[in-house]
């Protein structure tokens, strides 16, 4: 129902800084349409576009593109979801957004706003290979029940040093953690070599915070922390 995924979307106040970041991390710049009246810059792994946008809006946002969004309004209102926004006359860029149960906003654009570019999703990032997106939440069935109305497909709960709840879908995965475990939305990586990934970006002069979710030591991943303040869990798996 969704569409295709497209990015996770972010406010930042200062793009440059933002994108320096990223870059920092091994992502790579992908060239954005002229969609937008605010600076934009989307960066990508490969495997995750993140969408950077000086502006002001609930962030970050999970955003996918669904063509025609207007006339599938009413499909979205009958499964009982509330919309929190709706862009829908011919005068402008539709879009509309709505939040999953814990809060996540969701946001549906009738069109791309960047080109993909050439990356290859094996060329990895710095931060390993991009696993999904994590959400916290309260009540995993209950949001599970959500995300599957949407087309995901809820996997087992999983442990990695905390319990989490996957759900997978083809252009995007997400998961469901305790907010205890963090209270603010991550992208978690899983690499073998986050050993070696987290000791070269401590030489590069990229802070790495050792507090982690209880069960996860801080010897094998790291959490770190991007200018406009999204979360980056680096997890170490066999």
């Amino acid at each position: 129902m969704l569409g295709q995924f497209l990015e996770v979307s972010i406010t930042t106040r200062d793009i440059r800084a933002s994108v320096e970041f990223y870059e920092s991390l091994g992502f790579t710049q992908c060239v954005t349409a002229d969609v937008w009246p605010h600076s934009y810059g989307v960066v990508t792994d490969g495997r995750i576009h993140i969408g950077l946008h000086q502006y002001q809006f609930p962030s970050p946002a999970l955003t996918f593109v669904l063509p025609g969004i207007a006339k599938h309004v009413a499909g979205f209102v009958a499964l009982g979801i509330e919309l929190a926004f709706a862009k829908t006359d011919e005068d402008s860029f539709n879009e509309i957004g709505f939040r999953d149960p814990a809060g996540q906003m969701l946001t549906l654009l009738e069109a791309r706003t960047f080109s993909a570019g050439e990356r290859a999703e094996q060329q990895i990032s710095r931060c390993g290979w991009f696993a999904e997106y994590s959400i916290p939440s309260a009540d995993f069935e209950r949001g599970k029940q959500f995300w599957e109305r949407l087309g995901f497909i809820a996997l087992d709960e999983a442990e990695a040093g905390y319990v989490y709840q996957p759900l997978t879908s083809d252009g995007l995965s997400i998961a469901l953690h305790r907010p205890r475990t963090q209270d603010r939305p991550m992208l978690v990586f899983r690499d073998s070599n986050t050993r070696s990934h987290l000791a070269q970006l401590r030489t590069q002069g990229v802070a790495v915070s050792g507090d982690l979710p209880r069960g996860l030591d801080s010897a094998a991943n790291g959490l770190i922390e991007s200018p406009e303040g999204t979360l980056l869990l680096l997890l170490e798996e066999p």
